[in-house]
């Protein structure tokens, strides 16, 4: 029964976390105890019904039971010092200050939990070094990635949609993101957490890379770790062509026939440029979002919802040479930009992940807050690249406001516009070529990580069709 306690007091803190309700599920169970494991298992939700239909190892279930509960041990370990601590304090200063009764505030217990990743059955993946011809189809499945926050509540919901998809390849590997308040952050080379791969024998085999949470020597990994960088550096290209199918379908009512109908001359250049990838991988996305989309009695598919809030990133499938299936990107959410006002921060997300944050120049009060989308976007706005409007700029809506270039670089990072947003040359060029014409765009204050995110290769940003407007002079507020 301690385990049934401990892992009642884990739910009491994590209601959301739906394998806790799992476990404690099973020990109520393992007690007799059906009633209480029933309401356990309906609060698990589809996290009971992955586990009970699927053939998973028992020591994967304890490993991950005894995380969370090390996990809470830790915590209460952590207060318990900190009560401890506040305790002799207390006992000094009326020692010493014997005058000095002032009332007790209460500790906080408010902080987030230790992280520690998903560990299990240990068995060594076969892994096959990448060949020369990545692009070609090969009798060996390839290996498929994802990636999930680096708590155990989010590798552990990896996990389930990994079971839960019918479609899931044989082997899929879990990279790891980094938490920043509310936000996953999609860093280049992410750590590889973990592989879980579906047997012939319809047996699930989970296999840990964090020697620190399973206590083991995990395999060699060097061959897994140069395919994951490769499956990392397609994503972000894959989300720029999503994300601009998806604007051009909500604007037009159709999908885009051809690649060339996203990367026109101005005004029809939803992408800034396209790459060889997009070219590659344009036929089964735009099939992936056809698939899913409810038919008109027309025959055209009705657009698509681009809130992107209530949407998770972190599709599974995605496979590191061609597929014939139809699959999202990794990044399902459309792209969105947020800026900070406080924080003079602007990030490129999808979702819950941040792929950018990028330091900008603001105007203060002068600078309104709300939502907004990007409609034109302009090469050398007013004719030249080196005016008040930069190289690049992005009109908001139906405004005089706009994300653009400057010719004062020293105002980054301070409120000297008159209301616009600022960028340097380098970053509003890559965020230029990286969202594309009608993004959504949401101003606000104090929502954003002030740590900067910038990758040391940039997006690919030529620009090469004609993207100026020379039948416009614009008169954004600067």
């Amino acid at each position: 029964m301690k385990n049934s306690q401990h892992l009642k007091a884990y739910v009491q803190l994590h209601p959301e976390n739906k394998m806790a309700w799992y476990l404690l599920g099973k020990e109520y169970y393992k007690n007799g105890q059906q009633g209480k494991a029933n309401y356990c298992f309906n609060q698990a939700g589809e996290v009971y019904e992955a586990f009970e239909h699927s053939k998973v190892p028992a020591d994967m279930l304890r490993e991950y039971e005894e995380g969370l509960l090390r996990e809470g041990r830790q915590r209460r370990e952590s207060r318990l010092r900190m009560r401890r601590t506040f305790l002799a304090l207390m006992l000094f200063l009326l020692v010493v200050i014997p005058s000095a009764l002032a009332p007790v505030a209460s500790t906080d217990e408010s902080g987030e939990p230790a992280s520690a990743a998903v560990t299990g059955n240990l068995k060594e993946p076969a892994v096959a070094e990448p060949s020369e011809d990545a692009t070609e189809t090969s009798a060996q499945p390839a290996m498929a990635f994802t990636a999930a926050g680096e708590d155990m509540a989010s590798a552990g919901q990896a996990l389930v949609k990994i079971m839960q998809s019918r479609k899931a390849p044989s082997e899929t590997a879990v990279l790891a993101m980094k938490k920043s308040g509310r936000w996953l952050v999609w860093k280049s080379n992410l750590p590889l957490v973990a592989t879980v791969e579906k047997n012939k024998q319809g047996k699930t085999v989970y296999q840990s890379y964090d020697p620190a949470a399973c206590a083991c020597v995990p395999p060699e990994a060097g061959g897994l770790k140069k395919q994951a960088a490769i499956w990392q550096d397609k994503q972000e290209e894959l989300a720029a062509l999503w994300s601009a199918i998806r604007s051009y379908q909500n604007s037009k009512g159709t999908l885009p026939k051809s690649l060339k109908e996203l990367a026109k001359p101005f005004p029809g250049n939803y992408l800034g440029g396209t790459t060889p990838l997009m070219k590659q991988e344009f036929s089964a996305l735009r099939g992936a979002l056809n698939s899913q989309m409810p038919q008109s009695s027309a025959g055209t598919a009705s657009p698509v919802p681009t809130t992107g809030v209530g949407e998770e990133a972190g599709n599974l499938g995605a496979k590191t040479g061609k597929s014939k299936e139809t699959q999202q990107p990794f990044f399902s959410s459309p792209l969105k930009i947020i800026v900070d006002k406080q924080n003079h921060r602007l990030a490129v997300t999808s979702g819950s992940v941040i792929l950018r944050n990028y330091e900008v120049g603001l105007g203060g009060n002068r600078t309104p807050e709300g939502e907004f989308a990007i409609t034109d976007k302009v090469v050398n706005p007013n004719g030249h690249s080196n005016g008040e409007f930069g190289s690049r700029g992005m009109q908001l809506s139906d405004t005089n406001y706009a994300i653009h270039g400057t010719n004062e670089p020293d105002s980054i990072g301070k409120d000297e516009s008159l209301g616009c947003i600022r960028m340097k040359r380098g970053d509003v060029e890559e965020l230029f070529a990286m969202v594309p014409m009608g993004t959504k765009v949401q101003i606000s204050k104090g929502v954003l990580p002030d740590g900067l995110l910038l990758p040391e290769e940039s997006f690919p940003s030529g620009t090469p069709l004609d993207q100026t407007n020379p039948n416009k002079v614009y008169h954004w507020l600067n």
